[in-house]
């Protein structure tokens, strides 16, 4: 029996329309553009503001358009898994929201939280789903709509994060592409530095918690800094030097979009110029688990059949680790 891998075979993307700009922010805090860019390198990011609207509508217009340029049956949809920190509801599922939606009758769902690392873990987990051999189609989602938990007074993490959503196709293939490894970690010991304070079980949602602004991130930049830069390079790195790739082979490196700094020395630590790694982080700011699909669907063009990517990304928790994907095909000839 010949061996099963997945690949993916098409991506679909949604930013909202809404623009905020540096301008914007540097009249909510005390800041300025060129703090901004040198700092984190964010221009611009899109805003999720219609009431009403969550998570699942972002993934819901991803996954559409990845539908539509695949050309998916929704009836062969097997399994769908969104990667989120922002879920619409605590419960049920926000991938149970986006099949009903989609009007996906023989798919189970669920979500899978890593923070800015669950783009990351799903495409692992989708890939060996596919590999068991019983599911066919599996749609993949990575959204988030990190304005609803950023605190605009806050100047040191409200222009970094933005709202996106980005979904792919896993396919099954007996051919020499597809998701060939992964390297993934958690370490636990990065929850003081990285997290919500409320809203939990272990400190329920009260007036005091809303007035005291605990619903918001807390982050400790400089900390996470360091962490994202050394775990990031390190894991890239490794599965470059498992996989027996270089410089010359790497067509692509695929870097979670929290910080131009830490996307430069990622690339400097394995020697990839600029020129080969997907950078969109100057227009759509931190997207979380958004970020890595997002760069797929700007690039999708460019990549070609063959291609060696390495996606690496870092989040809360901490989670961080690298995937090396062989592309499955010619982007250009699947564009709409």
């Amino acid at each position: 029996m010949e061996k099963i891998n997945a690949v993916i075979t098409g991506v679909g993307g949604y930013v909202p329309d809404y623009v905020l700009t540096n301008d914007e922010i540097c009249k909510m805090v005390d800041t300025n553009d060129e703090w901004i860019m040198t700092r984190i390198g964010v221009r611009e990011r899109r805003i999720l503001n219609e009431e009403g609207l969550g998570t699942s509508y972002m993934a819901r217009k991803a996954a559409k358009d990845l539908m539509k340029k695949t050309g998916a049956n929704p009836d062969d949809i097997d399994l769908v898994i969104v990667a989120t920190t922002t879920a619409d509801y605590h419960f049920p599922s926000t991938a149970s929201i986006l099949c009903d939606k989609l009007g996906l009758k023989n798919a189970f769902a669920f979500d899978m939280q890593a923070a800015c690392c669950g783009f990351l873990y799903m495409l692992e987990a989708a890939a060996n789903f596919i590999r068991s051999g019983r599911y066919k189609k599996v749609i993949i989602v990575g959204a988030d709509k990190m304005s609803s938990v950023v605190d605009y007074t806050d100047r040191a993490t409200c222009p970094i994060f933005g709202d996106g959503a980005a979904a792919c196709m896993l396919e099954p293939t007996t051919e020499d592409f597809g998701i060939m490894d992964a390297i993934l970690k958690t370490d636990g010991k990065g929850l003081p530095f990285l997290h919500m304070k409320a809203g939990g079980s272990v400190c329920p949602s009260s007036y005091f918690t809303i007035d005291n602004k605990m619903h918001f991130i807390h982050q400790e930049g400089r900390t996470v800094f360091k962490y994202a830069v050394s775990n990031m390079s390190d894991v890239t790195e490794e599965i470059a030097r498992k996989n027996n790739l270089d410089k010359d082979s790497i067509n692509w490196i695929i870097p979670h979009q929290a910080n131009m700094r830490i996307i430069e020395a990622v690339a400097h630590r394995v020697e990839v110029p600029l020129d080969k790694v997907m950078v969109n982080i100057d227009h759509y700011g931190n997207t979380s688990a958004g970020t890595l699909p997002l760069c797929l669907w700007d690039f999708e063009s460019q990549l070609k059949k063959g291609d060696n990517l390495i996606f690496t990304a870092f989040g809360a928790g901490f989670t961080w680790g690298a995937v090396y994907v062989k592309w499955g095909y010619d982007g250009s000839k699947n564009m709409l």
